[in-house]
């Protein structure tokens, strides 16, 4: 019998500049959310690392020997879940990515997802920020199976805002849709739930976001509030700024409920319209 239910945990981490310290408390959450029956666990953007252009290159670490991955890895093989490694500033080639990790149950490394949609934007009088100083882009989509239960696909923080690239997701058979993100205090009470329940909306999907816990202090202030959302856009899990785990239960019955009641995937024009996904 296939599992159609499973619990996601969302751990909103507070992220310092002691890496060691950063590791030890993701490791910490990841076996609490594991003893509460996660079977995936997610990570905040740049857990880590403080998000900034000008830590990204001295905390960056190559993903086959980096301390950061061996944690992660360990993590997912000692409480034998699923888990996606927020993102790490990760060097490659003589350039700087932000890059997500995710890791199975047997310690294994699933995927690999590179960042695709640099954060380079310009409010006058309230935030600028260009990841593109420093950062390089990826050029992949990236999904994972957890096993026969679920496939997942995978964004950081930006990607969100692209419909195309959720709208891929879903065609190519994704469930839920996860975003490690760090939305900052001007866009995410602006933007923040609205994106999430768009895109969970328009795709008929689950949609996840992991945010690091909000620091007044530090250069780059997060807005918070981890979330999850149902296929129907409404939030079945949530949270304030402050650090802790949000649990949601995942239920692909529901899911398959929705997309027979509003069946848009078969609703769609193709003869009017597409959206293609190009070959690398």
């Amino acid at each position: 019998m296939s599992i159609t239910k499973f619990k996601l945990a969302l751990i909103q981490l507070a992220v310092g500049t002691n890496k060691a310290e950063n590791l030890l408390r993701a490791g910490r959450f990841i076996q609490e959310a594991a003893k509460k029956g996660a079977h995936l666990v997610t990570l905040p953007e740049c857990f880590n690392s403080p998000y900034g252009t000008g830590y990204f290159a001295e905390y960056a670490e190559q993903l086959e020997t980096g301390e950061s991955s061996l944690a992660l890895s360990s993590a997912a093989k000692e409480n034998k879940i699923y888990l996606v490694g927020g993102s790490i500033p990760e060097k490659k080639d003589g350039k700087l990515y932000n890059t997500c990790t995710v890791w199975g149950p047997d310690g294994g490394l699933l995927a690999v997802h590179r960042k695709v949609h640099l954060f380079d934007i310009d409010i006058p009088g309230k935030i600028k920020f260009q990841e593109s100083e420093t950062l390089s882009p990826g050029n992949e989509f990236t999904s994972f199976q957890m096993g026969d239960i679920c496939k997942v696909g995978v964004g950081i923080c930006y990607d969100i805002r692209f419909a195309e690239m959720a709208q891929i997701y879903a065609r190519n058979d994704c469930r839920l849709l996860i975003y490690p993100g760090a939305f900052n205090m001007t866009t995410g009470p602006a933007h923040w739930e609205l994106l999430q329940r768009c895109r969970a909306v328009d795709n008929q999907v689950y949609v996840a976001t992991a945010s690091p816990a909000r620091s007044e202090s530090s250069s780059y202030v997060a807005w918070g509030h981890s979330s999850a959302v149902s296929p129907w856009g409404e939030v079945i899990a949530s949270t304030d700024e402050k650090e802790s785990v949000v649990y949601a239960d995942i239920d692909l019955d529901f899911l398959e409920q929705i997309r027979s009641q509003i069946p848009i995937t078969h609703q769609r024009r193709p003869d009017m319209y597409e959206v293609v996904q190009k070959k690398n």
